[in-house]
């Protein structure tokens, strides 16, 4: 069990009421994924893509949270911007994981939120040099965490997916 500190449950906080205000609509389940990769000169880099399932009676499609502007007509690059600060503390977070000595030091992670249940995966990946680059990980996250399988993708997306199921 990690011990966070008060800073870490702080950002988590800010994090999960900023994810509550950028959704214009009632929703179930919400699934973040963030890395952050440390360069050799110091800078900070990686990415971050959420996508949540909306409310209601009939299986609903995940909706990517850079689909939100054009579905609710919203400014893009306010929110694009408000995704950035979500990026922002997210490597806030690392950098605080790594101040109080809390190793070893993830690289990326998934949060979820399901019916208010707030959860936080860390993975130890090393994403620089690793089987998959980023495209291919996004399309492995979403079969894991979103359960989008190689009948539901492109052909190229299938072939991902199959490359990574025969090797686990």
């Amino acid at each position: 069990m990690l011990h966070h500190t008060k800073k870490i449950r702080k950002i988590y906080e800010d994090i999960q009421t900023k994810i509550f205000y950028m959704i214009p609509e009632k929703w179930n389940q919400l699934y973040l994924y963030a890395s952050v990769v440390d360069k050799a000169n110091g800078e900070q880099t990686g990415e971050l893509y959420f996508y949540y399932i909306p409310k209601g009676i009939l299986k609903k499609k995940p909706v990517n949270v850079y689909e939100i502007p054009n579905k609710f007509n919203l400014d893009e690059n306010e929110y694009v911007e408000f995704v950035k600060i979500i990026y922002d503390q997210i490597k806030e977070l690392r950098n605080e994981f790594r101040e109080t000595g809390l190793d070893p030091l993830w690289s990326n992670l998934t949060m979820s939120i399901e019916d208010l249940n707030f959860k936080v995966e860390y993975k130890y990946d090393d994403l620089l040099s690793g089987q998959f680059d980023n495209y291919e990980r996004h399309i492995i996250w979403r079969y894991q965490y979103l359960k989008i399988g190689p009948e539901q993708v492109s052909s190229k997306e299938k072939q991902i997916l199959n490359r990574y199921i025969a090797r686990n």
